[in-house]
């Protein structure tokens, strides 16, 4: 497979820099058919760890505390996968070639072997792939998501429709309404939370576009009625986070998966929602960075 960086000095062996999520650079490397535009920060060497991403979201939307934090001290990539974003191509109406294209990016930056946290949608592709490719998987993070088959999943689209029409009534983001709890505490974790997405000023991602979200409501649609992965086939460590409340894939569903998953850690974080590992961000960092030393 051919590939090409933007920044010839760029990749894998780079040294550590000062970088953080505010100015890390935009690059893009070509594989499989896809130009794919990709961040990486936090110190060089080791085992790096791929960030895979909610509907809707871009490069810009992981939380900057999430992504520094865990990039004090780890190597740390994000990217947005084909049609998402700055990258080229149209987005596959299955999790299953979402995650054959995020495959494809990983092995052309040059990794044999990765960590994975993959939130929401992109914690669907994290399972895809660790069953799908084993060997590429040393460790994996498994936050707001659920197993395919779980009750419930497919009926996202009617939950994020009615998000929006909450969003453009009361002039806010669809997150406050979807990631965070209506209560006093939730509404002001929904406020920082946006507040610090707009932390980075400069060299913004491009918005998701209509038809990639449609694309990704039909595979979180066809994940959610499709048979049972065998997840006692996945034998990596496992974290497996969520808030108690997540109104878009029931929190039940986290320990599900710790249960079916032969060699998982639950953590459940108290009045919050599916952006319960932003909400907890102070406590989420230091979790999974030890998970990932351990």
């Amino acid at each position: 497979m051919k590939s090409s960086l933007t920044d010839p000095t760029a990749g894998p062996t780079q040294a550590a820099t000062s970088t953080t999520s505010r100015n890390t650079p935009t690059r893009t490397i070509n594989a499989g058919g896809v130009k794919f535009a990709y961040r990486e920060l936090g110190p060089r060497g080791g085992v790096p760890l791929v960030f895979l991403h909610h509907l809707t979201a871009v490069l810009d939307d992981w939380d900057p505390r999430v992504i520094d934090g865990i990039a004090a001290e780890r190597h740390v990539i994000t990217f947005d996968n084909r049609g998402v974003g700055a990258s080229s191509g149209s987005v596959p109406h299955t999790i299953d070639e979402m995650a054959a294209d995020a495959v494809t990016f990983i092995r052309a930056l040059g990794h044999d072997q990765v960590d994975l946290l993959g939130f929401s949608l992109g914690g669907g592709v994290a399972q895809v792939i660790a069953l799908e490719h084993p060997e590429l998987v040393r460790k994996a993070i498994l936050a707001g998501t659920g197993p395919a088959g779980g009750g419930g999943i497919d009926e996202v689209t009617k939950i994020a429709v009615m998000a929006y029409i909450k969003a453009a009534l009361t002039l806010r983001d669809p997150r406050h309404f979807l990631f965070f709890p209506r209560t006093p505490e939730g509404k002001r974790a929904a406020t920082d939370y946006m507040a610090r997405l707009k932390e980075r000023t400069e060299d913004r991602d491009k918005r998701i576009s209509p038809r990639a979200m449609r694309a990704q409501l039909k595979a979180i649609r066809a994940a959610g009625v499709q048979a049972p992965h065998d997840l006692g086939k996945i034998r990596q460590p496992v974290l497996v986070a969520n808030g108690d409340h997540d109104v878009m894939v029931a929190s039940e569903h986290s320990a599900d998966m710790a249960r079916r998953l032969p060699n998982a850690k639950l953590v459940i974080y108290p009045n919050s929602g599916h952006g319960g590992i932003f909400q907890y961000h102070r406590q989420f960092v230091p979790e999974v960075l030890g998970f990932l030393a351990s």
